[in-house]
C-alpha cells in the first residue's frame, strides 16, 4: 500500500483537497485516507499508482466565448421579478398544492404588476410512488417534471377529487393525500380520455420520440417504482431485487412489458406536465415579462432515483454531495445527492450535463443554479460517514462553462448562480466573466461595520432579501430561525445565544442601512419592536431596487406568507420542510395591501421599458 504522502500527491493530482478549512472551528481539517481512496476508485484511478496524465485544472479559466446570455435591455433598465414556491400557492381551483394553472395565473398577475420574471422552486421529477419525499432539491431526475404540479382542470376527463376542498383548506401540503387524489384523477383521464382536440395522439407520440431513451427509462423506472413500493420494497432502485437494479437486465425488460400501460401513463404525465409548463411560460411572456419564467436547478439527484438508475447521472459510487462544517451547521451537511464523475462526464462528451441544462431551458427565460460552485468543485462525503469526513473534488470547470454558456445563448436565457456559503477565491470573478449573475442576499451583505451600501452591490447580480433556506423578513426580525436551529440540535445553546445577540445588532444595522439607502424616514421604525415594522419591509425592497444589480427579486412569502420557514437545512422529518402553504389565495393577491404596496414601489424604482431588445 502506498504511503500517505504518496496518496496525497495522487489525490491532489486528480483534483482533491487533502485538507480543508473547518468554518465552524476555524482550523484546518485533514481528509481521511479512506475518503481519498474511495474517490480515486470511483474515478477509475488505482489509489496505489503514481500520478499520470494531465492534472486537474488548478485555475478557473473561462474559455474564450463561454459567455452566457444577458438581455441588452437590462443594461439600460434593470429588471425585477417575483419568487415563490409553486406548491405553496393557494387558489380556489387547485387540489391542496399549487399547480401549473396557478403558475399561469400568477404569471399574469405579476406581469401586470410590472415584473420581468416569475421564479419558482425546482420542478424536477421526484418519486410518484413516495410523495412524502417532497424536497424539490432531492429529485429523482432533473430532466423531467413533477406530475403533481399538473392542473387537473386543464386535463380533459380529469374529475375533481372528492376531497379537493378539504385539501385546499389545509395549512400544510399533505403530499400523500394530494398524490393519491391527483394521480387517481389523472389515471382515470388517461384510461378513458387521454387525448383531446388540443392534445392529439400525434403530439404525444412526437413528444415521446423526442424524449428518446432517457424519457422511456424514466417512465419505466416510475412504473417499476410503483410496483416495488406496493410489494413492500422501497421506491428507490437500491431497495429493489438485484435483478432490477440494472435497466438493461432481462428482468427489467420483462417487467416493463408487463407494466406497459403504467409506463405509457408516466410518459403521458410528462407530456401533460410539459405542455402545461409551456403554457405558463407563454403567459408570462404575453404579460409583458422580459425574462418570463425563472426555473431553479438542484445541485444533484437522489442516489436511488431514476437518473442514477438509468446512468444519466454519471454518478460516482458510494459518495454523496454535502457541505463541510460551518457556523450554521457545525457538524456539516449531507444532502444525500449523487455526485457526478468528472471522468464519466468527459467520456460522454458532457452529454448528460448538456441535455439536463437544455431540459431546464426549454420553457425558462432564466435559470438559477443551486450551489453554482459545483461547476468548480463539490464536497463529497463517503456513505455512512459524517460530513466532516468529506473533501472537495474538482470538476471540469471550463468544459461545463462552455456547455452552459452555449445552451444559455441558444435559448437566450439568463443564468444566475447561487454563490452562498464557501466561495473559492476567484470564483465570483470567473462568474462575472462568464456572464453568470451572482446571487446577493440582503441578510448576508454585511460585515463588522454593518450592512453594505446599496451602491456597493455588483451590477452582474440578482439581489433579494432571502432564499428558501432562510426565513422571510418578518421571521428573521423576530429571530425565530435562531430558536429553530437550536431546538433541532443544529447548533449548541451557547452558539444560539451568540446568534441572538448578533441579530439584535443586525436589526439596528439594517434600519440604519434602510434609512441611508432605502428611503426609510429616520425614527419611523424601532429596532426594538417585536414585529417587523411595515415601513422596514417596504424600505428593504426599495433598497434592493436601488442597487446596481441587473435583477432583483421579491419573495412572495415576504408579502403574504407563509411566515413559517420553507426549509430548515439539516433537518428531514422533524420539521415540515417544503409543506407550508400561503394563507392568501392567488385570486386576492392584486388587492392585498403588501403586494400592492411593494409591487408599486418596484415599478416606480425599476420601470419596465415599453420596448426592449432581448
Amino acid at each position: 500500500m502506498t504511503t500517505r504522502a504518496a496518496l496525497d500527491r495522487l489525490a491532489a493530482h486528480h483534483g482533491m483537497s487533502i485538507a480543508y478549512g473547518d468554518l465552524a472551528t476555524g482550523t484546518p481539517r485533514p481528509v481521511p485516507a479512506e475518503t481519498l481512496r474511495l474517490i480515486l476508485d470511483g474515478l477509475g484511478v488505482d489509489p496505489d499508482a503514481a500520478p499520470s496524465g494531465a492534472p486537474a485544472a488548478s485555475e478557473m479559466v473561462v474559455p474564450e466565448g463561454a459567455r452566457c446570455h444577458v438581455p441588452p435591455s437590462l443594461d439600460d433598465a434593470p429588471g425585477w421579478g417575483m419568487f415563490c414556491q409553486l406548491y405553496e400557492l393557494r387558489s380556489d381551483r387547485n387540489c391542496g398544492i399549487g399547480d401549473f394553472g396557478d403558475l399561469t395565473r400568477l404569471a399574469r398577475i405579476c406581469g401586470a404588476a410590472g415584473a420581468d420574471f416569475l421564479g419558482v422552486n425546482p420542478l424536477h421529477a421526484l418519486f410518484t410512488a413516495a410523495p412524502d419525499r417532497a424536497s424539490p432539491f432531492s429529485p429523482s431526475n432533473r430532466r423531467f417534471l413533477n406530475p403533481l404540479y399538473i392542473a387537473l382542470d386543464a386535463v380533459p376527463g380529469a374529475a375533481e377529487p372528492e376531497d379537493a376542498a378539504a385539501l385546499r383548506s389545509d395549512t400544510l401540503v399533505d403530499y400523500p393525500a394530494v398524490a393519491t387524489a391527483k394521480l387517481a384523477a389523472l389515471r382515470g383521464a388517461f384510461d378513458t380520455q387521454p387525448f383531446g382536440p388540443d392534445d392529439s395522439r400525434d403530439s404525444f407520440e412526437s413528444f415521446v420520440a423526442e424524449g428518446g431513451e432517457a424519457l422511456r427509462l424514466h417512465a419505466v423506472f416510475e412504473a417499476i417504482s410503483g410496483r416495488m413500493t406496493a410489494a413492500g420494497h422501497g421506491p428507490g432502485w437500491r431497495d429493489w431485487p438485484a435483478a432490477l437494479r440494472r435497466p438493461g437486465s432481462p428482468e427489467v425488460a420483462q417487467l416493463a412489458a408487463e407494466l406497459a400501460d403504467d409506463v405509457t401513463f408516466h410518459l403521458w404525465l410528462q407530456w401533460i406536465a410539459r405542455r402545461q409548463l409551456h403554457a405558463a411560460a407563454e403567459a408570462a411572456r404575453a404579460a409583458g415579462m422580459r425574462i418570463g419564467l425563472y426555473l431553479d436547478l438542484a445541485v444533484g439527484e437522489a442516489m436511488d432515483g431514476s437518473s442514477t438508475w438509468s446512468g444519466a447521472a454519471a454518478a460516482l459510487p458510494g459518495l454523496s454531495i454535502g457541505a463541510p462544517p460551518d457556523m450554521f451547521a457545525t457538524t456539516g451537511q449531507n444532502w444525500g445527492l449523487s455526485a457526478p464523475s468528472p471522468t464519466a462526464l468527459a467520456a460522454a462528451d458532457f452529454a448528460p450535463f448538456r441535455e439536463m441544462i437544455a431540459a431546464q431551458l426549454a420553457d425558462a427565460g432564466a435559470l438559477r443554479i443551486d450551489h453554482v460552485m459545483a461547476l468548480w468543485q463539490l464536497f463529497l462525503i463517503p456513505e455512512n460517514h459524517p460530513p466532516a469526513d468529506g473533501t472537495h473534488l474538482r470538476q471540469p470547470f471550463a468544459d461545463l462553462l462552455r456547455e452552459l454558456a452555449a445552451q444559455s445563448r441558444a435559448r437566450q436565457a439568463v443564468v444566475i448562480g447561487e454563490d452562498l456559503g464557501f466561495v473559492p477565491d476567484g470564483f465570483r470573478d470567473a462568474m462575472e466573466t462568464a456572464n453568470i449573475l451572482s446571487y446577493r442576499i440582503l441578510y448576508f451583505e454585511q460585515d463588522e461595520d454593518g450592512f453594505a451600501a446599496a451602491a456597493t452591490y455588483p451590477t452582474s447580480a440578482l439581489a433579494c432579501i432571502s432564499t428558501h433556506d432562510l426565513p422571510v423578513m418578518a421571521t428573521w426580525w423576530r429571530g425565530i430561525d435562531i430558536g429553530l436551529r437550536e431546538a433541532h440540535g443544529l447548533v449548541d445553546p451557547e452558539t444560539s445565544k451568540l446568534h441572538a445577540a448578533h441579530r439584535e445588532r443586525e436589526r439596528k444595522g439594517l434600519l440604519r442601512a434602510l434609512e441611508r439607502d432605502g428611503g426609510l424616514a429616520a425614527g419611523t421604525a424601532d429596532a426594538a419592536a417585536t414585529d417587523l415594522p411595515e415601513q422596514a419591509l417596504d424600505a428593504a425592497h426599495r433598497f434592493l431596487a436601488r442597487t446596481p444589480c441587473l435583477l432583483c427579486g421579491v419573495r412572495l412569502a415576504d408579502l403574504v406568507g407563509p411566515t413559517e420557514p420553507t426549509n430548515l437545512p439539516g433537518t428531514v422529518d422533524v420539521y415540515p420542510n417544503w409543506r407550508p402553504r400561503s394563507p392568501v389565495r392567488i385570486e386576492d393577491l392584486p388587492e392585498h395591501p403588501a403586494f400592492a404596496r411593494v409591487t408599486a414601489l418596484m415599478r416606480a424604482e425599476r420601470p419596465r421599458p415599453e420596448r426592449s431588445a432581448s
